[in-house]
């Protein structure tokens, strides 16, 4: 699938006002959340029991990402061109704020090399209309960036602590290098997600815009079964206003549904 031009150049100023950063989730099915945000998943006795979770392949994931129309209002990208290719990409400076921004960056935030990932952005601007005027409008947009992936045995409720873990111990920043950019986290704070699958952890994160203050992204990151899905939504028009995108609802809610 083709990127607008619109759509293209929200992703030339994602890569670098924020290094092509941030993304997380919360609770449901009758399970109880903890003081960080994150949900209480079956207890061991019960895992122990059960049949060790297979991973899905790359390939699985992809046909289970959110395709062109199925959420109405929205456009959906491969996210080829702006999502970084491999963790090799992402670096901080703090090995356990690595989970944090793996997922912001549509990456698996656990141990696997089951991922597959794309991006879902509001459809306001169309090729066939847009104007060199509605540039400005072009970057009023939220988009949202989506990450999948599948973990063998107990690897997602692994990587779900990871995160759960990544939200206390770098509460005070972490450093990030994302395609030869730097940026700051200044600030991470547990949050409640969307309270979708068998388990989520939700986050925001405080971003050092060069200087110029600093901008707050939301993460939200659920599990359901053994399969992760990351969401982390910016709108580009707003960076420097002080105003937090929110992950739209109807995108979580129509991926999380997709999930087996």
């Amino acid at each position: 699938m083709k990127r607008s031009s619109g759509a293209r150049l929200c992703a030339t100023a994602a890569v670098g006002a924020l290094s092509l950063v941030l993304v997380t989730g919360c609770s449901d099915d009758g399970s109880k959340k903890d003081s960080k945000g994150s949900s209480k998943g079956s207890d061991s006795s019960s895992a122990s029991s059960a049949p060790a979770a297979k991973a899905l392949t790359a390939a699985e994931l992809e046909k289970l990402l959110l395709a062109q129309g199925e959420v109405k209002g929205y456009k959906v990208d491969s996210g080829d061109d702006t999502l970084p290719k491999s963790k090799s990409d992402v670096k901080t400076d703090k090995p356990a704020c690595d989970p944090l921004a793996w997922a912001t960056a549509g990456l698996a935030p656990g141990e696997t090399g089951a991922n597959a990932s794309n991006s879902v952005a509001e459809d306001k601007v169309s090729d066939a209309t847009a104007q060199p005027e509605d540039i400005a409008d072009a970057f009023d947009i939220d988009m949202t960036f989506v990450g999948l992936s599948s973990y063998e045995g107990d690897g997602a409720e692994k990587a779900m602590k990871a995160l759960a873990d990544g939200v206390t111990a770098c509460s005070a920043g972490y450093g990030l290098a994302t395609g030869g950019e730097d940026s700051k986290v200044t600030k991470v704070a547990s949050e409640k997600g969307s309270g979708l699958g068998d388990e989520s952890v939700a986050f925001s994160e405080d971003v050092d815009m060069d200087g110029e203050g600093s901008a707050t992204f939301h993460t939200d990151v659920v599990r359901k079964g053994n399969t992760i899905a990351t969401f982390y939504t910016v709108n580009f028009a707003s960076l420097g206003s002080g105003k937090a995108a929110d992950i739209p609802a109807a995108v979580v809610q129509a991926q999380v549904a997709k999930l087996k």
